[in-house]
């Protein structure tokens, strides 16, 4: 370490790997606002949170299985709160999130948008209500962060259409409800298709339409489904869905 600079603590490290997830790999550099805006909150140069970005890119296994290598000196702490946050997807963003929120000198409920209006008062309710509010938002940050905006089965990239969808389900996987190897983005009718089991994604990440959508022969079958067989998904940037979710929608959700 050169003289004068001081060592990242945990917290402001947490910070940093809250921002990497919400960002897409080509906006982690120095003159983004965002990075500006957590450069002023921890007291540290835009050029230094962007040089912990990219530390934190070389940790990433997902880009490593696409060649992509970030900076080489990443700390022994940056590995340790590294696999923490991402060995603890139930439990870090959101608590990242009320850092961020006590950093930001507001509450947890202004900083995710959630009106006080659509809250209980107090209590065990409210806290629970706040957290899967706060969690769906990190998410979905996180999901469209990776794929760009862009919809991984037909490119639509308005991101007010899409859905970062689960590949097990909410409801089946509680610790991997956040764990962004678990999504994909998507749209709306995609999405229901995906739940619903008529489409499925292979670990070789093959689009599969279900046989029974093909054989209506429909033009809207066509149109919206029968197109996209056996073709290959958008893939992210970093976050690739892990092949173990996707055998599990597989075998346990796809309408043969």
């Amino acid at each position: 370490m050169k003289q004068g600079q001081r060592l990242w603590t945990r917290d402001e490290l947490i910070l940093a790997i809250n921002l990497y997830c919400k960002l897409s790999f080509g906006r982690l550099h120095r003159l983004n606002p965002e990075v500006i805006n957590l450069s002023n909150l921890i007291n540290r140069t835009p050029s230094s949170v962007a040089f912990k970005l990219v530390n934190f890119a070389s940790l990433d296994p997902s880009l490593k299985v696409r060649g992509i290598k970030g900076a080489s000196n990443a700390s022994k702490l940056d590995n340790e709160i590294w696999n923490e946050f991402f060995n603890h997807w139930d439990i870090l963003p959101y608590e990242s999130e009320k850092l961020l929120a006590q950093f930001e000198h507001t509450t947890v409920e202004k900083l995710n948008h959630i009106p006080e209006e659509e809250l209980p008062k107090e209590g065990k309710v409210r806290e629970q209500i706040v957290k899967v509010r706060v969690n769906q938002s990190f998410f979905r940050s996180t999901i469209l962060a990776a794929y760009n905006n862009t919809c991984c089965i037909t490119g639509i990239n308005q991101s007010e259409l899409l859905i970062a969808g689960h590949i097990r389900p909410w409801g089946v996987d509680e610790k991997n409800r956040l764990n962004p190897r678990n999504g994909i983005a998507i749209n709306a009718l995609h999405d229901k298709a995906f739940e619903a089991g008529f489409i499925t994604i292979t670990p070789e990440f093959i689009i599969k339409i279900s046989p029974l959508l093909l054989k209506q022969k429909s033009q809207y079958s066509i149109d919206f489904f029968g197109r996209y067989e056996n073709q290959k998904i958008i893939l992210p940037s970093r976050f690739l869905p892990d092949v173990t979710f996707l055998k599990y929608h597989n075998e346990n959700r796809f309408k043969c």
